[in-house]
Parts: C-alpha cells; structure tokens; sequence
C-alpha cells in the first residue's frame, strides 16, 4: 500500500474490529499516513497489539483499546480514553461486526438483538458520540461504515446480518443529511468477497475456484483494497462527498442473476 498518497497528520483515527483483516489493513495504512490511530478490538488482543506495533515500529501512534461496540458502556469508555489521550476522534471508522449464518426460520430474537447491537446500535451510539464531540471541538470530521454486498445481494441463511447491513446504509445517508450542517460526512463502503481469514474459513467446504468464477474480475478483493477507500473517504480529496455508498466488489453487485 502506498503511504505517500493521503497525509492524516494531527488525525485521531478510531477504527473498530481493527485486530485483524480489513480492520487491520486500514490501522496499518492510516497509521503510516501520520494519524494517531485507535486499535479496537473485542477478543484478540495479540492481534491488535501486533497490529499496533507494525505502526509504531514504522514510526506512527497507535493506542489499543479493548471494547464491544455493541456495549453502549464500552463505546463511551473507550471514547473518553481516546478524547483523553489525544483529544476528539477526527475520523471513525466502523468495522467490527457481528457474523450471523442463521436462516430466517430458524433466527432467535435473541440472535437477532446481538446482531444488530454489535451492526447497528454500537455504530449508532459511537457515531452519535463522536459527532456531538466533533461539534463542541469545531471539527469537521468524517464517519465512515463499513457495510457488505450482502446488504443488497444476499444469500441464503444470512437474514440477521443482511438486514443488519441494510440498515447501516439507510443510517448513513441519513446521518450524512443531519451531520452536513455541522460539515461532518458519512459514508459507507460495500465490500464483496475479500480474501481474509473469515472468507477463507467460510470457502474451505466449497473451495474458492466456486466463489472466484463468479467475480467480474476474476479474483478476491484484497484487505488492502479497501483501505485505501476508506483512506480516500477520509481524506480531503473526498471533501464534496458525503451520503454515498461505494461497492468495492470487482463487479460483483452489478452481475445479474442467471446461467453464464
């Protein structure tokens, strides 16, 4: 990935799920970008603090803060570490999420309220917090959610976390109407099949030749790939863009259904 690109220099970047795959790849490129980047992570530890001294060792700052966005008490006690520690998050980025492969018959309410705590009450709280901080700072910073081509085209057995999906982008365009006043902007990105441990551990039965023939582009998306998207929805040269969902998918979300 390429550091020189985009400058976040005086930046507090708080990414969640930042322990490992696409979270990961974004601390590491927004770290060596000159930002003060917050590691969260739920359960991995070794992880976010492998992740937090790939950062430091390339000279950057990284803070690892264990925490569940799901928890409205975590969100606001990591929140009020970070604003201690180096002051309002400038940019938040909302990657943690919670997997769920339960079709719609067989779904639980208890499923579904773990699911949308961690998919969309936690961004919701966290967006709300860091927001009401940019504004008493005069900060005119960005939130960014991380959402999934499956928000639009699902699969089976995928009800709770599709859903949850669709509704992070209809929060983010309405987000980005209420926050544009305040000059914060909201988007979201739409990533297809990204090649991380999950996908790997999810195509093991199948095999991946039975997912990449699919693909417009004929490959995986890597991790990287989409960093360096969220890098650019951060950065001033997405200044004029606020309220849009970008696919990052190879094509993926334009194929129509159907015999090739």
């Amino acid at each position: 990935m390429n550091s020189s690109t985009y400058a976040f220099q005086d930046q507090t970047v708080f990414i969640s799920g930042a322990s490992r795959g696409i979270g990961a790849a974004t601390a590491r490129l927004f770290g060596a970008s000159g930002a003060r980047v917050v590691v969260n992570y739920r359960e991995d530890r070794d992880s976010a603090e492998s992740v937090a001294h790939d950062i430091q060792s390339g000279g950057g700052q990284a803070l690892v803060l264990q925490g569940d966005v799901g928890s409205v008490a975590d969100v606001q006690r990591m929140l009020e570490g970070v604003t201690a520690a180096w002051g309002p998050v400038t940019v938040l980025v909302h990657n943690a999420s919670a997997p769920d492969r339960s079709g719609f018959l067989d779904a639980t309410l208890d499923q579904f309220d773990l699911t949308y705590a961690a998919n969309v009450r936690g961004p919701f709280a966290m967006s709300q917090v860091v927001a009401r901080n940019m504004i008493a700072a005069g900060v005119a910073g960005c939130i960014i959610h991380i959402s999934s081509i499956l928000a639009r085209q699902t699969i089976p057995n995928r009800t709770l976390y599709a859903s949850s999906k669709g509704a992070i982008e209809s929060l983010t365009r309405a987000m980005a109407l209420d926050l544009a006043p305040h000059g914060i902007r909201v988007n979201a990105i739409a990533p297809g099949l990204i090649y991380t441990n999950a996908l790997k551990a999810g195509m093991a039965a199948l095999g991946e030749d039975n997912f990449v023939r699919y693909i417009p582009l004929k490959r995986f998306g890597d991790p990287d790939e989409i960093a360096r998207v969220v890098a650019f929805l951060a950065s001033e040269s997405a200044s004029y863009i606020t309220g849009t969902l970008i696919n990052v998918d190879g094509g993926l979300g334009v194929l129509e259904a159907g015999p090739r």
